[in-house]
């Protein structure tokens, strides 16, 4: 099972880290010129996260169902899942296209942008905006290849996206001067290469699986129900968590420009850890779910249980990491010293949100791999409210160390909560 585990772990914890390199680029790009710079991308950033985190339900729902059809052997379930799930992204990024204009001028409001930041923001997301049809592609793809236990593909995808965004953006931005441009254009570029080298992996592995799709199949009465109701759910999960992380940089922006950029760059050294240890809770969806389809209760119990032993070993490397060289890191990522000063009071935060964030990420791909959308939602809700009630406690009188002791209620529920559900109801969540 430990065999299992790392040979899905370690491509995905490869691949996953080589996403916050991209927003570290983008980050230290911004850097060289102003700390509006800084705060502007990533304000931006977080307003497309805030969107396409909101349809994630693309990924994790089509990898605990492909993972279970998978574990089943049904191969008509498999292929007609990747159909739904690619048809889906297809009409949500028509959508999305469509209703631009109303998303800028919500997301605006929505995330405090200053009057000085506002036309770089803008900028930056009339460009992004026209990467969705490529970025919920990804989506669906890549919790189609994680449900068939390939973990390789996704690797190599991740890889070749983010390597084409980081040197596209940094030739944009260091030798064409075009600053904020540069790094969504960059971005819009590397995402239409990954959905290409998407459907030729698919080709080239599993076009076989065409033999078994059908038209008619895709909206097919029960199957697209059950498929949109799991989805239904993680988008109303995704939603709360969105909308934590949103509310976090905008309190961060509401507390000035420096605040904004230190909290930014800050973000990063989480999105590191995250995107890190999200490897094994990758590798929990994918095993959890091929085994909840062979109906074998001891080895998904297996899953679970070895999959949170090595997620908590990287959280404690991590811990060490940041404590050992964090103020390294808060240079690498800029040169201002007043960026710098404002960041270090809070570097503590940072140093053990790894032990007490980690459960909920673990717990998050077992959930998925069972298919338990509603229990998912429900968690999540909970520790919303929970970090919004302690934000409005502690806010006023802690100013941004109220804002992190938040964001710490707000991990810990979530993991509390989702261990509180599964001793109830063992593998039979729904």
């Amino acid at each position: 099972m430990n065999k299992e585990i790392l040979r899905l772990a370690v491509p995905n914890i490869l691949s996953n880290i080589s996403v916050p390199l991209l927003s570290s680029v983008d980050t230290i790009l911004m850097g060289s010129l102003s700390g509006l710079h800084i705060g502007a991308v990533g304000l931006g950033a977080m307003i497309f996260n805030f969107v396409y985190w909101n349809f994630g339900f693309l990924r994790m729902g089509t990898t605990g169902i492909t993972a279970q059809a998978y574990g089943s052997e049904n191969r008509s379930d498999i292929v007609h899942t990747l159909g739904r799930a690619l048809l889906i992204a297809g009409i949500l990024s028509l959508l999305i296209l469509l209703l631009q204009v109303p998303f800028e001028s919500a997301a605006l409001t929505l995330m405090n942008v200053a009057p000085e930041q506002v036309d770089l923001v803008r900028t930056y997301f009339y460009i992004r905006i026209w990467g969705a049809p490529a970025a919920l592609g990804m989506y669906a793809m890549l919790g189609w290849f994680f449900g068939m236990q390939n973990a390789v593909y996704p690797l190599l995808l991740t890889i070749l996206i983010n390597g084409i965004n980081i040197l596209v953006s940094w030739y944009l931005v260091a030798y064409q001067g075009m600053e904020i441009a540069g790094v969504a254009y960059g971005t819009v570029i590397a995402q239409y290469c990954g959905l290409a080298g998407a459907f030729a992996l698919f080709l080239f592995k599993y076009g076989d699986y065409l033999r078994d799709f059908k038209q008619t199949a895709l909206t097919r009465t029960e199957e697209l129900g059950k498929f949109l109701r799991i989805n239904r759910d993680i988008f109303l999960r995704t939603v709360a968590l969105t909308l934590t992380f949103t509310f976090f940089y905008s309190q961060s922006s509401e507390e000035g420009a420096l605040i904004l950029a230190a909290n930014t760059i800050l973000m990063q050294f989480f999105n590191w850890m995250s995107y890190g240890v999200d490897g094994f809770a990758f590798a929990a969806e994918s095993l959890v779910g091929k085994y909840a389809g062979k109906k074998n209760e001891s080895d998904t119990r297996r899953a679970i249980k070895l999959s949170f032993g090595w997620g908590m070993a990287f959280a404690l490397f991590y811990t060490l990491f940041f404590f050992f060289f964090g103020n390294a890191l808060l240079r690498l990522f800029t040169d201002q010293t007043d960026v710098i000063g404002a960041a270090t009071p809070y570097l503590w935060w940072i140093i053990f949100i790894p032990l007490v964030s980690v459960p909920s990420f673990i717990w998050d791909g077992v959930f998925i791999g069972l298919t338990a959308s509603a229990a998912m939602r429900n968690s999540m809700i909970i520790a919303t409210a929970g970090f919004f009630a302690a934000f409005f406690l502690l806010e006023p009188g802690y100013a941004n160390h109220g804002l992190w002791a938040a964001m710490y209620v707000y991990v810990i529920l979530r993991g509390v909560v989702q261990w509180a559900m599964f001793e109830r109801k063992g593998t039979a969540l729904t």
